[in-house]
């Protein structure tokens, strides 16, 4: 009896526990209620499945190629595109995280890389020079004397028939006094025989021929036919301008073909440039050109491209160009230097960014690529042409990719932050690390001495305190070309820099000092 009783009693308590078990495990699947044994405490945690919005990137390749489509595709294959959201998107080299709070305070922008036309430009410097076709000289074609100057000085203004000088000359007495002979004789054989006073006719034309070729003026010609011979003979300017060249000198000798006066009509001028052999194939005659002068710098004028060279300068591997401007005012002067801005032929389109999204170190070029909401990535690309605003991109970037277009050094300046956390172990160096990158931006100011042909600047800055240098002339390198767009060379400045490498100092900011007030 004893023994049937702790059967049933063993059975009782085996049907309690699979009972028991049977309600916890189903209470566990709906409230999965367990306990966490830490230092002989337990807490009881509820976990509940949870369900977190995540937002759509875009959809990648299934192969793996470097392709994405903003919208569900399939591949040659058939197979489907696979979406990326953004905790799924892969984690590139440098890459950064901001809080969107911080994105907001360091007023990140960006715009999207797309197909554009770039509209380039091209600086070039040039000089005026007189136009070769409004250029005339005054050379007698006979022998004689200057008796008398009416106009005595070089660069002295002329107007169109002012007189000049006067000669005298034996041989156009000579001649003249041939032609009165002859115009006599054929009024005394008007009732002879028509023979005669053909001939005698003949002889006064060919006189007056002879006075005509010597570029005696029409009044003058007239005169001599009238019967009033004179001793000397007056040349007046045929064009209004500058005289550029006065060799007559009051009772000298000219023999014939001798230029005593060289006259210019600068009412237009030329404007000559050099431009690089890879720019040539872009300009267009009849395009035209904007043209800044120093001596009026708050003025732009245009002028209008007449003609490009035929040869190619060797050593400098230019070509010369040709612009002619209207000077209707005189304020043009042959010799004077100007900056021209030539437009290019208009080409197809190119994927660019905007140029100010381009970090150039002077070994590499780097843009911050937004992967998605305070997260950023620098990419290495290789560029083409570069335009007005934008910069063409040949590798390294897909179209419709979002890059930074400002702020650029300060999200720069948090990746190199975090990549010095990845590498430091101790708390201290931690802070030494963070302490350097914030401390990295230096202001300074100075005078914009040269803008340099291989895109450096020399400037002669002010002492600067954060870095102990003194005052001194030193060349930097820009981050972006663009910086000293419309700066010119003399301008008071103030400018940002950083160290990007051991003794490699670049500039970020450059504003003339007009410019901040």
């Amino acid at each position: 009896m004893i023994k049937f009783n702790l059967i049933a009693a063993i059975v009782a308590i085996l049907l309690a526990v699979a009972t028991g078990s049977y309600w916890l495990g189903s209470h566990r699947g709906q409230d999965a209620v367990f306990r966490i044994q830490d230092s002989g405490k337990s807490e009881t945690v509820n976990q509940k499945p949870q369900t977190e919005s995540r937002k759509l990137l875009y959809y990648r390749n299934p192969m793996g190629l470097l392709d994405t489509s903003p919208v569900p595709k399939k591949d040659s294959m058939g197979m489907e595109y696979v979406a990326v959201y953004d905790r799924d998107a892969p984690a590139e080299d440098g890459a950064v995280s901001i809080s969107v709070a911080k994105v907001q305070k360091l007023g990140v922008q960006s715009e999207a890389a797309a197909l554009r036309n770039l509209n380039k430009l091209i600086q070039v410097t040039g000089r005026i020079e007189v136009d070769e076709r409004r250029i005339y000289a005054i050379s007698p074609k006979f022998e004689g004397w200057v008796e008398k100057l009416y106009v005595n000085s070089t660069g002295e203004a002329v107007s169109r028939g002012q007189a000049l000088f006067d000669v005298y000359s034996p041989e156009l007495i000579s001649a003249q006094r041939e032609y009165e002979i002859a115009a006599q004789a054929e009024k005394s054989l008007a009732n002879t025989d028509p023979d005669s006073k053909a001939g005698m006719k003949q002889l006064a034309d060919a006189s007056l021929a002879r006075l005509a070729n010597w570029d005696i003026t029409p009044a003058e010609l007239k005169q001599l036919m009238s019967g009033k011979a004179r001793r000397k003979l007056t040349y007046y300017a045929p064009v209004s301008g500058i005289v550029l060249e006065k060799k007559a000198v009051q009772g000298a000798r000219f023999m014939p073909g001798e230029t005593l006066y060289q006259i210019a009509d600068l009412s237009q001028v030329w404007v000559l440039a050099d431009v690089n052999e890879q720019d040539i194939a872009q300009i267009k005659v009849g395009s035209k050109v904007r043209i800044n002068i120093t001596a009026y710098p708050d003025k732009n004028f245009v002028g209008k491209i007449a003609f490009i060279y035929p040869t190619l300068n060797a050593a400098s591997r230019t070509v010369q160009v040709r612009m002619e401007l209207a000077n209707p005012q005189g304020q043009f002067m042959p010799a004077m230097f100007v900056s021209v801005t030539l437009p290019t032929g208009e080409g197809g389109k190119v994927l660019s960014v905007p140029a100010s999204a381009v970090i150039d170190s002077g070994t590499r070029q780097i843009v911050l690529v937004q992967q998605a909401v305070g997260r950023f990535a620098p990419r290495t690309v290789r560029v083409g042409q570069r335009g007005v605003d934008f910069v063409e991109i040949l590798d390294g970037v897909r179209e419709g990719e979002q890059v930074v277009t400002s702020a650029l050094f300060l999200i720069d300046a948090e990746s190199n932050l975090k990549a010095a956390l990845n590498g430091l172990g101790t708390p201290a160096a931690v802070h030494a690390a963070s302490a350097k990158v914030k401390a990295i931006v230096h202001q300074a100011t100075g005078v914009l001495n040269s803008i340099n042909a291989d895109g450096t600047v020399s400037i002669t800055h002010d002492a600067i305190k954060t870095l102990g240098w003194p005052a001194m002339t030193m060349e930097f390198a820009l981050a972006n070309s663009q910086l000293s767009y419309g700066i010119k060379p003399g301008t008071a400045i103030s400018f940002e820099l950083v160290e990007r490498a051991p003794d490699e100092w670049v500039i970020t900011k450059l504003l003339a000092r007009h410019e901040m007030h």
